[in-house]
């Protein structure tokens, strides 16, 4: 069974120099690209893309974001459709919690992974049958 990796943890593997402070999260990440099966969502392939790109001092280029995606095409992916987009909704409804989060959990739990992978919620908190770990919680400040 998969588990399902947020967008910051595809970043922090992806980007060729972290924020000070930030660089054990990317040994994290790529460790944990290289050991778990995974999956993804096409909000996360988007997601991906876009804050890989922006401007600053971690940034890719187009050409390597691509190269990214093409590598990340290659795992399960969902595409967000209305069924996601409805299950996304009611899940950061009833969590109370950011659409985009919700979204992120309703694919998890379409693609059967019991295991998120994000800095972004409560590490340790179950949404269903999907837990919340956070990977990068001994290195954070």
């Amino acid at each position: 069974m998969p588990v399902f990796f947020d967008t910051n943890v595809l970043l922090y593997a992806a980007r060729p120099a972290m924020l000070p402070g930030e660089e054990g999260k990317r040994d994290i990440a790529i460790d944990l690209i290289a050991g778990e099966d995974f999956a993804i969502s096409g909000q996360v392939m988007a997601e991906f893309y876009h804050n890989a790109v922006r401007k600053g001092v971690q940034r890719l280029s187009h050409d390597q974001a691509l190269a990214w995606l093409d590598r990340l095409s290659e795992q399960p992916s969902l595409a967000v459709d209305a069924g996601v987009v409805k299950a996304g909704a009611a899940i950061a409804e009833r969590y109370r919690i950011s659409y985009w989060d919700g979204a992120m959990i309703a694919a998890a739990h379409e693609l059967g992974a019991t295991i998120f992978y994000s800095e972004d919620l409560n590490d340790g908190q179950t949404y269903g049958a999907v837990k919340v770990v956070n990977p990068f919680k001994s290195v954070m400040h």
